[in-house]
């Protein structure tokens, strides 16, 4: 059986025991290449969107927990639920925002290192069942009465460490199977699963939440929980795990050395050429060309997003829509339109961005039309209901466009960048280094949000169109790199190679 282990390993990969179930009813006694490609992208496009899905119960429910007492006890159901139930409630809720984002920030970098080192299908696996465990205590709170705001903050505190397993793991097995020239397209269909699962969330959160708010909490909390199960005993993390040859000739971006190996994954010749499975260490990744401009990038992009993400529900609820305000069901089920137009932006992204063979000028692109798109949604979103859900849905679209992008095709490519001279283990620390650097402007958003939406939501707007364009302008070197490439025909990895063949590859042990 083939194995990756070495000194810099932890961990011996093995086949998943649902792969040997299944090859028991196959005659020729092993799945195809195809084949494993399929249930790879199946089970980490439903992975992801479990674990987005346990992300949205806290938006939903932050009207009905700041809601203002009328005649009932504090914690009463439709009187709102002490701590946030007072005059700082938007505040509080903003400050458990700052603390799972901040968590989550910071341990993307740390299991994007350990992503690189472990066993990926386990270490996904601890990630989906303690983010549930995590998801169903903070719904607990409103069986047993809890109203510590402490309590609260340690909950979302745990579950922001599990939820950062999840990114970089899912990125690193998808790019162990899927070659480059079809990545754009394959990873934009795919990029779908933040806002399906945000749709997922909404629809399950909104729909308990009649039953009290906990539970929101639970429902998503046990689909997480049980699909984890389901990944532990059927993802294969990449094709020597499983012995999967690919069919034909085909090459893998993934496995090779610049553009010299044209052989299958198995290949013997591939080891007598020096191929480095060695993981790459966290500095020597932010060296590689383009990671740091697109990790700046996402840090303002994700702020976007992300406070539409934890705020627009709320905003929603709070916005008179052809003069009437909207109840807290509707409002959060409305929302969903939000993400229904970032799965349309994800997929044209991924589109755009193989036909122009430029990830940065159809980023760029999107990002620079998301601040008209803001700007409208604001001032006429509310004159009428239709109006409101065409304006969502283009803003979905031109904020997660860019957004689904950069985390997962710009990723992956950066992950197996040329320079990396075929060093396969550095796709969990690059899809790190850009999530985990998102994720700081993700975690900076939504806390801001809660303190400038108390004065004014013209201010909330003007600060993400203000990001969108710092993020945009992030952009322009790289921008200006594909342009030229565009209208002349060199490449910034041509210079790269040229540049390398004279010196070692990247140190790996940094």
């Amino acid at each position: 059986m083939a194995s990756w282990t070495s000194s810099e390993f932890l961990y011996e990969e093995v086949k998943p025991p649902g792969i040997h179930f299944l090859e028991r009813f196959k005659r020729s006694g092993k799945l195809s290449f195809k084949q494993y490609q399929g249930m790879v992208f199946v089970l980490t496009f439903i992975a992801y969107i479990a674990f987005h899905a346990t992300r949205k119960p806290n938006s939903i429910v932050k009207g009905t927990l700041s809601e203002q007492p009328t005649g009932h006890s504090k914690g009463a159901k439709n009187g709102g639920w002490a701590p946030f139930d007072g005059p700082d409630g938007t505040a509080l809720l903003g400050q458990i925002d700052l603390a799972f984002l901040s968590v989550y920030a910071v341990g993307m970098f740390v299991a994007g290192h350990l992503g690189d080192r472990l066993d990926l299908r386990t270490f996904l696996t601890i990630g989906m069942v303690g983010t549930g465990v995590c998801t169903a205590m903070f719904g607990f709170a409103f069986w047993a009465n809890i109203h510590s705001f402490y309590y609260f903050l340690a909950i979302q505190t745990l579950a922001g460490w599990f939820q950062s397993i999840g990114w970089p793991c899912v990125v690193a097995v998808l790019g162990n199977w899927f070659d480059k020239k079809r990545r754009g397209v394959i990873m934009g269909i795919w990029s779908a699963h933040t806002s399906i699962g945000n749709i997922i969330g909404s629809l399950i959160a909104t729909g308990l939440l009649k039953f009290g708010w906990g539970w929101s909490f639970v429902g998503p909390a046990l689909l997480i929980t049980f699909l984890g199960i389901v990944v532990y005993l059927f993802l294969p993390v990449n094709p020597p795990a499983v012995e999967a040859e690919r069919d034909g000739t085909e090459v893998d971006s993934t496995m090779r050395l610049g553009d010299t190996i044209t052989e299958s994954f198995l290949s013997s010749r591939m080891i007598s050429t020096g191929f480095d499975r060695r993981a790459v260490g966290f500095l020597a990744a932010w060296k590689i060309p383009g990671v740091a401009p697109f990790a700046f990038c996402l840090f303002f992009t994700k702020l976007v997003s992300y406070t539409f993400l934890y705020w627009l529900p709320f905003y929603v609820s709070q916005t008179e829509i052809g003069g009437e305000h909207l109840s807290q069901e509707t409002s959060g089920n409305l929302s969903t339109l939000f993400d229904v137009g970032g799965v349309v932006g994800g997929i044209l992204a991924g589109y755009f961005s193989d036909q122009l063979d430029g990830r940065a000028i159809t980023a760029g692109g999107f990002i620079y039309l998301t601040i008209p798109a803001l700007f409208l949604y604001r001032i006429y979103g509310h004159v009428s209901m239709t109006i409101n859900i065409i304006l969502m849905f283009v803003a979905g679209l031109f904020v997660n466009g860019p957004y689904a992008l950069i985390t997962t095709a710009v990723a992956a490519d950066l992950g197996t960048h040329k320079s990396l001279k075929g060093n396969a283990r550095a796709l969990a620390t690059v899809t790190a280094i850009i999530d985990g650097t998102g994720s700081v402007g993700a975690a900076i958003g939504p806390v801001l949000t809660g303190y400038i939406a108390a004065v004014s939501w013209d201010a909330v707007f003007y600060m993400l169109m203000t990001a969108a364009l710092i993020s945009g302008l992030l952009l322009t070197t790289l921008i200006i790199g594909e342009v030229k490439t565009l209208l002349y025909g060199s490449s910034e990895e041509d210079e790269v190679d040229a540049a390398s063949a004279s010196r070692p590859p990247i140190d790996v042990l940094i």
